[in-house]
């Protein structure tokens, strides 16, 4: 099929930098001044602090803070800084993103990653704690890093090049580094669609690795963590599936097997004992500290946490007060470490051992309610999502969140640029649609490939939902979420007042050949197979604008730093949208990448955002 703007997918391109740069222009033209008399609101709900990773070693608790204007990585106990994104800045001159970060389990040595401007490629540092020492800089950055006594292991993602063994890009290899040397152990003759993933059992002994064919398949390998030519492969489902932890010689596994809700089975001398049976709702994650089974569950996309003996018996039930996600940021066999999050609350860390304990947390101030309810999709599938508001607001104007895809829950969560909108009076909300694991395995299936229109459905029937109750609708959806809201944007423009679409995936016959866009072949489908063609031909958004609808002013945003889901998806479609004389705006970051951007460039976009909504809602 011809594509008359696939001149659009050369960046370099300069009738490319031209239109990025009028787009720009248009768009500041017509929100004018009001994001700057946002911009302060956005700032102090973004500077709040707030957690994002942790790893607990015999030195104190290593976490990965957003800090008013820095990104650190800290010890919780002391507050000593390791890692100071600002004094990164001023080294490197530009804006840098932290990103991931692990720790040995003495806290000796740290490694982390930072980019510039988002991007997912960037560079790993290695240092030593103690006198700050940097031990190694690679690039491009390494993801999974295991320390060894001598060494480490680490996960190389191919994105452009060839694998050692031969294999097209993208791929991804299991290394060990030892001195100045480094060996492929694990990954030899996959190709595209493959991921790894390397842990360590708590006692420190055994490598669990699992290896997952794009978000559906399972393999799990064990074997001694200093001898990788022993790891064997111990269990494989056609599911979700990855390793707890090895305990008394038993490995404990969580997996979708079944009807898809999650439950943990063990695996000993080859006999498979079902410990924990699937229950009513997903079984989220599962953990095991001292000698208890700790597991999270999602009640109608809410966490609630159980406790179970090793044997599978239960043993309490732990509840919050309000809709939240909870999930662990470590564990190392006596304490794991849990991050809780909601509405209204950034975060809070809660340290699980003998029970549960709050460690730290921040929560902003006003007085909110949390509802839910369900809409009814076009099969009678009934579709969950939560409302936020004021106490007592009604101003008939929603914001409305959804996403659909990749086995990914929509769980409570603290958005900076929601709360000023919230707080004039607006309600948020955020739909959980089929593609993802709010209700299992088969919520998930019901959502992908040739089934992907029922996620499309389901954001429908939420949006005509609150139009029939009388609200003014604003949809927003990011990355995959960007495919929903511009699907729904081309199928029923009726349903909405005005569209947000960040970052998008958008001309489905195309995203395998733009970036690492094969990867998401298992969950899309193959443009190359006519068979899926015909249906992903059927809903992508960039083959189906149509001149005779009439399209609610729509923003469509992306960064040249993303380097996962190509920039060009969102300047086709906002080009073939102008051509159309609908009411499109492009604005187009130069500093962000699919991860993020430094916190002022983000706070700037996240200002724009809302500026636009409340624009377009007409508060």
């Amino acid at each position: 099929m011809d594509d008359a703007h696939i001149w659009m997918e050369n960046l370099s391109d300069e009738r490319v930098l031209k239109f990025i740069e009028e787009e720009n222009r248009r768009f500041r033209e017509f929100i004018g001044d009001l994001p700057e008399r946002l911009i302060d609101e956005v700032r102090k709900h973004y500077y709040l602090p707030n957690v994002w990773g942790a790893r607990i070693t015999k030195k104190g608790t290593f976490v990965k803070i957003n800090e008013s204007e820095k990104q650190l990585i800290k010890l919780l106990e002391t507050g000593e800084a390791v890692v100071d994104s600002r004094m990164l800045e001023e080294e490197l001159s530009d804006e840098i993103l932290l990103q991931s970060f692990t720790a040995d389990r003495e806290g000796k040595r740290l490694a982390y990653n930072f980019s510039i401007g988002g991007s997912d490629e960037g560079t790993t540092r290695i240092i030593d704690v103690e006198t700050g020492e940097l031990l190694e800089e690679i690039r491009p950055s390494l993801r999974n890093i295991v320390f060894l006594d001598e060494g480490y292991y680490f996960a190389r993602f191919y994105r452009k090049e060839r694998t050692p063994d031969g294999m097209e890009p993208p791929a991804e290899r299991i290394f060990l580094k030892k001195g100045d040397g480094e060996v492929m152990v694990f990954g030899e003759g996959l190709g595209p669609g493959y991921f790894m993933n390397l842990q360590r059992s708590t006692d420190e002994k055994m490598a669990m690795l699992t290896v997952t064919f794009g978000w559906n398949r399972a393999g799990i390998y064990l074997g001694p963590i200093d001898e990788p030519e022993k790891w064997e492969k111990a269990y494989s489902s056609d599911v979700p599936a990855y390793p707890i932890d090895v305990i008394g010689g038993r490995l404990y596994i969580y997996t979708r097997e079944g009807g898809g809700l999650g439950k943990v089975i063990a695996i000993k001398n080859g006999k498979v004992r079902e410990v924990i049976p699937e229950d009513g709702f997903p079984l989220e994650w599962a953990v095991i500290v001292n000698g208890k089974i700790l597991a999270g569950y999602l009640v109608h996309a809410s966490s609630k946490l159980r406790v179970f003996t090793l044997e599978g018996d239960s043993v309490e039930e732990i509840s919050f007060e309000m809709p939240a996600q909870v999930y662990p940021l470590d564990n190392d066999g006596k304490k794991a470490l849990l991050r809780y999050e909601s509405f209204t609350v950034p975060y809070r860390l809660y340290r699980f051992g003998d029970g549960l304990e709050l460690v730290d947390g921040v929560e902003i101030e006003g007085e909110f309610e949390v509802g839910e309810d369900f809409a009814v999709s076009k099969d009678g599938t009934r579709v969950h999502y939560f409302m936020v508001r004021k106490k007592g607001a009604k101003s008939g104007r929603a914001w409305v969140f959804g996403y659909g895809g990749f086995n990914i829950a929509l769980t409570p969560r603290f958005v900076p640029q929601v709360v000023p909108f919230i707080e004039r009076g607006g309600s948020f909300v955020m739909a959980n649609l089929r593609g993802g694991s709010e209700y299992g395995e088969e919520w998930h299936r019901q959502g992908m490939r040739e089934k992907k229109q029922n996620v499309f459905d389901d954001f429908i029937a939420v949006l005509e939902k609150l139009k029939g109750e009388g609200y003014r609708v604003a949809a927003w959806g990011r990355s995959n979420g960007g495919l929903l809201v511009s699907a729904v944007l081309t199928q029923r423009p009726d349903v909405m007042d005005a569209a947000l679409i960040g970052y998008p995936v958008i001309d489905m016959l195309r995203f395998h050949r733009l970036y690492i866009g094969s990867v998401w072949i298992p969950e899309y489908g193959d443009p190359d197979n006519p068979e899926d063609r015909e249906f992903l031909l059927r809903y992508s958004p960039y083959h189906n604008i149509d001149p005779n609808k009439k399209y609610p002013p729509t923003l469509i945003y992306t960064g040249l730093h993303d380097d996962r889901v190509h920039p060009a998806h969102a300047l086709k479609f906002a080009k073939k949208l102008r051509d159309i004389g609908a009411p499109v705006y492009l604005r187009v970051e130069t500093k962000s990448g699919h991860m993020g951007a430094s916190p002022e460039t983000r706070i700037r976009e996240l200002a724009d955002l809302l500026a636009f909504v409340i624009k377009t809602l007409t508060f």
